[in-house]
């Protein structure tokens, strides 16, 4: 299936309905172009600014990703009912808004995704509970004039905080490399470095194997979303993937790419946006940016909150490496060298170990 991306330059009905959406969310004026159906400078900066603030890729480019992100930031918590269905969950910012006001209240979430799920219909159960409602797990016009009367009652800490600190510290005492399972997603994509007659897929795939052979020796079951010379499904489907296989760490491994040739470095994503965040995966990508970058030449580009689909949409912490770029002359000489691939793989599994080591006290 072609997937249609929109840019700068284009026009139609798609860039119209684009546009529509980022007046309604007050990011852009309705009368601020000439043209409503031209993908003009005035729409691009008004689209960046969306990505940057929903933490998406800030490239002006409307993909699946950004435009299902665009559906879900119609919705503010009220507007229509939600309620928890397998198969179909219901996503937008309302569900976040939900779940950030629960926790608040003090009712027990893993963190705010905008996601529907299982924990989020437990959670709204149990409000229903203490304040006398049916308990359906239907948030509708009764549960929201319960919701809305009720004013935060916490003051002077973050229980979502504390819950997240306990988490971090419990990770390690629930499994072990011997007995945890991980996802690897090595990028496939089929372009070439800088300099170089090695494509993005050839490095990911490398590093991937060698990770594989180390955390194996140490019976460590790695699973992989592709083999050597294929593809992979989309991000959700990996993610599904993930969640399916109930594996307890995803890994996914690719390089940046930048116009600018003077971009490097090496840098770690984990899920998480202003009201919550993965604290084992930020965890994790803060010991595998140390770990690589302490091995290898490549700068430290540092960790960083995303919300990409295969952070937010997987239920076990899940981190994304990209540990270079292929546009950069400097990273893609480094990571042409197999003694490269091989430092990065050592410091992936290093920082594995470490996020699994059982803690003292």
């Amino acid at each position: 299936m072609t997937v249609t991306i929109l840019r700068r330059g284009d026009q139609g009905p798609a860039v119209t309905e684009v546009r529509d959406r980022l007046v309604r969310l007050g990011l852009i004026s309705s009368n601020a172009s000439a043209a409503a159906d031209v993908f003009d400078d005035i729409l691009l900066a008004a689209l960046r600014y969306f990505q940057q603030t929903r933490g998406l890729t800030v490239d002006g480019l409307v993909g699946p990703q950004t435009f299902r992100r665009l559906e879900e930031a119609r919705w503010k918590v009220g507007d229509r009912v939600l309620s928890f269905s397998p198969g179909h969950l219901i996503q937008g910012e309302d569900v976040a808004q939900l779940q950030q006001r629960l926790i608040e209240l003090g009712f027990a979430l893993d963190r705010v995704d905008g996601i529907f799920a299982k924990s989020t219909d437990s959670a709204v159960r149990e409000f229903q509970r203490n304040v006398g409602l049916e308990v359906d797990g239907i948030c509708g016009p009764a549960f929201f004039r319960a919701f809305q009367r009720l004013a935060r009652t916490i003051a002077g800490g973050s229980q979502e905080h504390l819950r997240e600190l306990l988490t971090v510290a419990n990770f390690g005492k629930t499994r072990t490399v011997e007995t945890c399972s991980i996802l690897l997603d090595p990028s496939d994509l089929d372009e070439r470095l800088i300099d170089s007659e090695l494509t993005h897929a050839d490095i990911c795939w490398d590093v991937a194997s060698r990770l594989e052979g180390r955390l194996g020796a140490m019976g460590t079951l790695v699973l992989l979303t592709r083999p050597k010379s294929g593809q992979v499904d989309s991000e959700r489907t990996r993610a599904s993937l993930a969640n399916e296989s109930n594996v307890d760490i995803t890994i996914g491994l690719s390089l940046d790419r930048h116009h600018n040739p003077l971009a490097q470095g090496s840098a770690s994503y984990y899920f998480g946006h202003q009201y919550s965040r993965s604290a084992t995966g930020m965890r994790l990508a803060e010991i595998v940016q140390e770990e690589v970058c302490s091995r290898t030449s490549l700068t430290d580009s540092r960790s960083h909150a995303k919300t990409w689909d295969l952070l937010r949409l997987t239920k076990m912490p899940s981190i994304k490496v990209e540990f270079g770029y292929a546009t950069s002359p400097h990273d893609s000489a480094l990571l042409s060298q197999p003694e490269t691939r091989d430092q990065i793989a050592a410091g992936l599994s290093s920082a594995i170990t470490r996020i699994l080591a059982p803690r003292i006290g």
